[in-house]
């Protein structure tokens, strides 16, 4: 038994959720990845996956060896890396996600200094606000707003983003103070469905969260649109920052009940788990970290 292709075969099983998974992302047979799991179970005279039709869990057994194979595999294939590094630039294609409206305005600038750098490296950039399965989707790497529930995946926090509300000042002159979040109930608003609770927005003062029902003109699933009408004049809308960052900066859109944010969103890079990355993943995940983090200093 090849016992690197059985770790590397069972790494994949777990990390795609199934045998079939496993067989796709590996271009292999369904016979063969479960003859090497079997052989490796008998191996090792140990049950390593408790599996159904559909589904895989790990054993406790399975979990601790899980982690010396990850380990393993790492530095055979940094071993592996290094050497072909000092021979060749990274080349190949990159499968990026990124949700719309961040990819357009903070990834995809970034690709193009990015690509200068790496010639040899083509990238694929998939904007969508779902939250994708990098796994089934083959995706390599992930930009990500908010807590991430994926644990099979790893996760590199690259700063956070604020959630604020605001409007033109020549609307806010029109319209009574708005110094509580109460106040909201008698103004206009603009609902984007991506950051509001039903039809409420959630603020917060110190540990109280306030749930105010937001009424207006238009609610819109996409964020873009959202924004025109809120730049238009037709009411109040909550937005992340990096989306009105530009409009803030240029006056054109002011901030109001900032005291009130809810907490900070983190943003993450995430990626499928690190002992089994190629050199053009490592490469764009440590550049796309750094200029990320450059990029999103949050502060109120």
């Amino acid at each position: 038994m090849n016992k690197l292709n059985a770790m590397t075969t069972f790494v994949h099983i777990v990390d795609a959720g199934s045998l079939t998974g496993a067989a796709h992302t590996l271009d292999t047979s369904l016979p063969t990845v479960v003859r090497t799991l079997a052989g490796l179970e008998a191996h090792l005279k140990t049950r390593l996956l408790n599996r159904t039709t559909r589904t895989v869990t790990l054993t406790e057994e399975g979990r601790l060896y899980l982690e010396r194979c990850r380990s393993i595999l790492f530095d055979v294939d940094a071993a592996e890396l290094a050497l072909s590094a000092q021979h060749r630039k990274p080349s190949g294609k990159l499968l990026v996600s990124a949700s719309v409206m961040f990819g357009s305005l903070k990834v995809a600038p970034l690709l193009h200094k990015f690509l200068h750098e790496n010639d040899q490296l083509k990238v694929q950039l998939s904007l969508d606000d779902r939250n994708v399965n990098l796994v089934e989707e083959g995706i390599d790497v992930a930009i990500r707003i908010g807590p991430l529930a994926d644990s099979s995946m790893v996760a590199k926090n690259v700063g956070s983003v604020r959630r604020v509300i605001c409007a033109t000042p020549k609307l806010l002159n029109s319209l009574p103070s708005i110094r509580q979040p109460k106040d909201l109930l008698l103004v206009p608003c603009i609902r984007f469905t991506g950051l509001s609770h039903g039809a409420s927005w959630q603020l917060h003062e110190g540990d109280k969260i306030h749930l105010i029902p937001i009424e207006g003109p238009l609610v819109c699933n996409q964020a873009s649109a959202a924004l025109t009408a809120v730049k238009s004049g037709m009411g109040l809308g909550m937005f992340l920052s990096y989306m009105v960052e530009d409009d803030i900066a240029s006056g054109a859109l002011q901030l109001l009940l900032e005291d009130f944010e809810p907490s900070l969103l983190p943003v993450s890079v995430v990626y499928s788990h690190s002992k089994l990355m190629s050199t053009r993943v490592r490469v764009f995940v440590d550049w796309v970290i750094h200029e990320l983090r450059r990029s999103l200093r949050v502060g109120k």
